[in-house]
């Protein structure tokens, strides 16, 4: 077995690509789903524990309702194809895992159930009791009731925060690339693959937004996206080719994230929230506070972003970029007027016993 052994990974997620899965046509590449689903039950049988994450019910869809652009002409037309189409899809994970004697259960969810808090642990103890029965829990989006504001966009993240959710040790990215180069293969035949990676930010600027495809919503950017959540969740991750048979059974070309240090499961949902409410911008000392460990201060703040309300997710910026996320204590209104400001200041600018941070560093994750 070649990408995280059951020996070495108890939780697996996998996430099939809708050109892999929907042949262009729009008909299931069935011959091929099999290959990979024999691979599945291999290591099910191993012990390994294994999440799927599928793409592809819009596709389907398209192909039943007849409608044009694969079913993503517009918003209205993408959320019919996926009503229509994710029942085809779960049928046909039902049958093919059910004839290698393993039961399947669907999860549909939208980014709201993964960036609130309750709903998150909610969707975690769902896939914990699932997979400890030895069920094979397949992941779609909800894209029947998900809107553009309410929506991953695309299931490389979906991925990467199921296996945040679900403490997988490995994600398997299974795509129509091979992993990431220097430059687009496509259109530069001198183009490097890269094998391996330890710091994502050294390769961010490498990636190209666009599907291969035309089919599904993901590009390179998304995966080294959802990459960063892996691992910062401690999970390692790897984009690999599904254009071979057997692509979990074959050593084939990839490229692999390398997981940093697990974060404690509250920071690692924090870090890897992608719906902040607002920014806090923070001056060069306030940064520094924080790379040691510390909360953020008023009086490190230059300046407040959006609309937020106490206990939403914020960005913090530095005089750098995003280098932090927390749950604001303060609404953006009562932190505007703190800016700047020294503790001993703020209970008369507010007229209330003020709170110690901005943002505390219990409710604070480091990026």
């Amino acid at each position: 077995m070649a990408l995280f052994p059951p020996s070495s990974c108890a939780r697996l997620v996998v996430k099939i690509g809708s050109a892999l899965l929907v042949a262009p046509d729009g008909a299931v590449r069935r011959e091929w789903l099999a290959s990979l689903v024999a691979d599945l039950a291999e290591r099910h049988r191993a012990g390994q524990q294994v999440a799927i994450v599928s793409s592809g019910a819009i596709a389907l869809g398209a192909r039943r309702l007849g409608l044009p652009k694969g079913g993503r002409a517009s918003l209205e037309d993408a959320q019919a194809a996926a009503a229509t189409g994710q029942i085809a899809l779960s049928q046909t994970w039902a049958e093919l895992l059910g004839d290698q004697g393993i039961t399947a259960a669907q999860m549909l969810v939208t980014l709201d159930d993964l960036e609130h808090r309750r709903r998150y642990l909610n969707a975690a103890a769902t896939l914990g009791r699932l997979l400890g029965l030895g069920i094979v829990p397949v992941i779609n989006e909800n894209d029947s009731v998900a809107t553009e504001e309410i929506r991953f966009g695309d299931n490389d993240r979906l991925a990467a925060r199921i296996a945040q959710a679900a403490g997988a040790g490995g994600v398997v990215l299974l795509s129509d690339v091979d992993g990431l180069y220097d430059a687009n293969p496509h259109t530069n035949p001198a183009a490097r693959h890269i094998a391996r990676v330890d710091a994502i930010d050294a390769v961010a600027g490498m990636a190209d937004a666009g599907s291969a495809s035309g089919m599904g919503s993901g590009g390179m950017v998304s995966k080294i996206a959802a990459a960063r959540i892996a691992t910062s969740a401690g999970a390692h991750l790897a984009i690999a080719s599904g254009r071979i048979d057997h692509p979990l059974a074959t050593e084939a070309r990839h490229t692999l994230f390398v997981a940093a240090h697990a974060a404690p499961a509250r920071k690692a949902w924090l870090a890897g929230g992608l719906t902040a409410r607002g920014a806090i911008h923070v001056d060069a000392g306030a940064a520094r506070a924080l790379a040691g460990g510390g909360s953020l201060l008023a009086a490190g703040a230059v300046r407040v972003e959006g609309r937020f309300d106490r206990g939403d997710l914020v960005t913090i910026e530095g005089p750098g970029g995003t280098i932090a996320r927390g749950l604001s204590e303060y609404d953006a209104a009562d932190a505007a007027r703190l800016l700047g400001r020294r503790s001993d200041e703020q209970a008369a600018i507010l007229g209330y016993a003020p709170r110690a941070a901005l943002v505390h560093r219990n409710h604070l994750a480091l990026l």
